[in-house]
């Protein structure tokens, strides 16, 4: 793998603490127009007209996404090797004899997708509310208020195997499961580019699918690598000259905003999209609640958030009202934000290259990117 070791950290509180923020706000609506499913995607960078100067650009925007998530590593389904025994990320020993009815369980969708591009989706037997491409739009959620666990609605699916990390709860309901006799593997709640191809691998190995695990990985390592390089032509060469950038966590009806800082896999986004990870600079570890401090320490030249977390706030003019601070630096002073599908933009995993791609392309030619919510007319 090409990619730096320093990217390679354990999040599994840091996801578990997004879980909590995300079901605690889960009532909030999405009010734009952009949702988790775009009609169109960001043109390749590499085709796209770039900026002489990134900071020149006044405006908010918009990446967008295909609503197509899933292209199978294999023309026909794969026939796993079982049964196969795994020692899972938490250290627990799991033996999966049967794959026919999987649940694939995870807050940004990540696992689910892999396992359709692994060619197993006709085994999938439920979703997350997260899991939202159009193969698996009609199966049934086994998710309640936010990203919580219902025990009922899994053991009515009455699943093979289940495959999940510490990002869902309540944990109870997972141990439940255990109970019951279904074998759950818990895969590593990481996520960042390091962990890309790790992560498809033990996906892969606990479905008896090990070898479509290995072309999976090398196909989306091969991608990224592609993107990365495209990116490195269009973004400044040096770090003093990078956009500063942070990535702020918002939900805004319920009062919830936090900056995530190093080992939160936002750093890893940051440092992958050629800009310049202030939180490292300011010493900002984790997530942690936004402070006017925080803010000023920053100085942003670009702040990349969820698009729900934009719109919860009312879009860039309601956001700014919210946090002073912000309106203050220079990306408030520029309306310079860049904002993703809640369950993409730190999700990685297959599409890890599209996400870059559309990513680059809002900062880097935002004329080729979609506005964001509020801006120039965007509802």
């Amino acid at each position: 793998m090409l990619h730096s070791p320093r990217a390679l950290v354990r999040a599994v509180g840091l996801v578990a603490t997004i879980a909590l923020l995300t079901t605690a706000c889960s009532g909030l609506p999405g009010t734009g127009s952009h949702t988790d499913a775009d009609a169109t995607s960001a043109i390749p960078l590499a085709a796209a007209e770039v900026l002489d100067d990134p900071r020149a650009w006044n405006g908010a925007t918009h990446a967008s996404l295909t609503e197509q998530a899933v292209d199978p590593i294999s023309d026909s389904a794969p026939e796993p090797k079982l049964p196969v025994t795994v020692t899972d990320s938490q250290g627990t020993k799991v033996t999966v004899e049967d794959t026919s009815r999987i649940l694939a369980l995870d807050i940004y969708g990540t696992i689910s997708t892999t396992v359709f591009n692994l060619g197993l989706g006709s085994s999938v037997v439920g979703r997350d509310v997260s899991t939202q491409f159009t193969e698996a739009a009609d199966l049934p959620l086994v998710t309640g208020t936010g990203h919580e666990l219902v025990a009922e609605k899994i053991l009515e699916l009455d699943p093979t195997v289940i495959l999940t990390d510490t990002s869902l709860g309540p944990w109870d309901v997972v141990l439940q499961m255990r109970d019951a006799g279904i074998p759950v593997v818990v895969v590593d709640s990481e996520r960042s580019l390091a962990n890309v191809g790790p992560l498809t691998m033990e996906i892969a190995t606990a479905l008896g699918v090990p070898e479509q695990g290995e072309r999976l990985a090398e196909r989306t390592e091969t991608e990224i690598d592609e993107v990365e390089a495209e990116i490195a032509k269009v973004a400044p060469a040096s770090e003093q000259t990078r956009l500063r950038t942070v990535f702020l966590y918002v939900r805004g009806q319920a009062g919830v905003y936090y900056m995530f800082g190093e080992e939160s896999g936002a750093d890893s986004l940051i440092t992958a999209l050629g800009g310049y990870d202030v939180a490292a600079e300011i010493n900002w570890n984790g997530m942690k609640p936004v402070t006017d401090e925080g803010i000023i320490s920053a100085q942003p030249e670009l702040v990349l958030m969820m698009t729900k977390g934009l719109e919860s706030a009312g879009g860039v003019d309601g956001l700014l009202e919210r946090l002073p601070a912000l309106a203050q630096t220079p990306a408030g002073q520029n309306r310079r934000f860049v904002d993703m599908t809640d369950s993409a933009i730190l999700g990685y995993g297959p599409r890890t290259a599209e996400v870059l791609n559309s990513l680059a392309v809002a900062i880097y030619a935002p004329e080729s990117a979609e506005p964001s919510f509020g801006e120039d007319g965007a509802k």
